[in-house]
C-alpha cells in the first residue's frame, strides 16, 4: 500500500507499523470494546488496527499527522472512520478538533503510540480527559517498565508517579521487533491503564510540577532540596531521598510545602 503511493516509513515520526495480528488481538481483547464503543487511536499508519476497531463496532476517532498515511486512511476506510488530520497535542494539550469529535463522550484509547508522543499524551488523557475510560497501548518496553516500576527502584521516577497516581497499569504481552515493520532497534509492550477513581484532590498540574522538581535533584536529600528548616511529615526523614517516597508520602509532602 506504501509503495504505490510512493510512501515509506519516517524515523522522525516514529513510524514503526505494528502488523502481528496476535498482538493486535491481544491489545483489543484487553481494551474489551464492543459495538458503538468510541476508540480514539493516535498514529493509524496504515489502518490495520483501525479496520479491526472498526469490525467490531466501534465509532474511531483516528488522528494522524503524516497527510500521505492520512490520505490512505482515508481512501481505505473512508466514511467508517472519523479522520483528525494532524498532530494530536497542541501545546501539550489534546488537540481540539480531537476534542471536537469525541464530543464529551466516554470513550478509550487503543493505539499503537508513536514513541516520541506516548508518555505526554497518556498522562494528559489522564490529568484532563475524565472521560477517558483506559488507555490500551502499544509502547517501548523501556517506558512501560517506568510505568510499572516499584518505588526506590531503578525505574521509579516522575513518569511512574504520574502514571500510577491517575491510573492502574497492567502488562498486556511484550512485542518483539518481528511484530513490526520496518522493525525497531528496542523491544515493545502492550499495556492497559485504568483510570484510578479514588486518587486525591490536589492539583494535577501543580503536583506533577513539585515531583518534576524533586526528581531533577534525585540524588539529594529531602532536607537539602527543601531546606533544612522546612516542617516535613512525620514519616518522612530529612536524609531521604525522593525516589524513596511512595506516591503517598509525596502527596502529603506536596500539601505539607505548598500550605506554607
Amino acid at each position: 500500500m506504501l509503495a504505490v503511493r510512493g510512501l515509506s516509513p519516517r524515523h522522525k515520526l516514529g513510524q514503526n507499523f505494528l502488523h502481528d495480528h496476535n498482538i493486535l488481538g491481544k491489545l483489543v481483547d484487553a481494551a474489551e470494546v464492543s459495538s458503538g464503543d468510541v476508540v480514539l487511536e493516535i498514529g493509524p499508519g496504515t489502518g490495520t488496527l483501525t479496520e479491526t476497531l472498526v469490525e467490531r463496532g466501534c465509532e474511531v476517532i483516528a488522528c494522524e499527522l503524516d497527510t500521505g498515511l492520512a490520505d490512505l486512511i482515508e481512501e481505505r476506510l473512508g466514511s467508517r472512520v472519523r479522520l483528525v488530520r494532524g498532530d494530536c497535542m497542541s501545546k501539550r494539550t489534546l488537540n481540539p478538533e480531537v476534542l471536537s469529535a469525541i464530543d464529551g463522550r466516554q470513550f478509550k484509547l487503543v493505539a499503537n503510540l508513536p514513541y516520541q508522543v506516548a508518555s505526554p499524551l497518556m498522562v494528559e488523557l489522564f490529568t484532563h480527559c475524565k472521560n477517558c475510560e483506559g488507555q490500551f497501548v502499544t509502547i517501548q518496553y523501556e517506558v512501560a517498565q517506568r510505568l510499572l516500576a516499584k518505588v526506590d527502584s531503578e525505574d521509579w521516577g516522575v513518569l511512574s508517579i504520574l502514571v500510577q497516581r491517575l491510573a492502574d497499569v497492567e502488562l498486556i504481552t511484550k512485542a518483539p521487533p518481528t511484530c513490526f515493520w520496518p522493525q525497531p532497534k528496542v523491544v515493545s509492550a502492550c499495556v492497559a491503564l485504568f483510570p484510578n477513581k479514588n486518587k486525591s484532590d490536589i492539583d494535577d498540574d501543580e503536583f506533577a510540577t513539585f515531583v518534576a522538581s524533586l526528581f531533577a535533584k534525585r540524588r539529594k536529600q529531602i532536607g537539602t532540596i527543601l531546606g533544612r528548616r522546612t516542617i516535613l511529615p512525620e514519616d518522612i526523614s530529612p536524609d531521604a531521598r525522593p525516589s524513596t517516597f511512595t506516591i503517598e508520602q509525596l502527596e502529603r509532602l506536596f500539601k505539607q510545602v505548598c500550605s506554607c
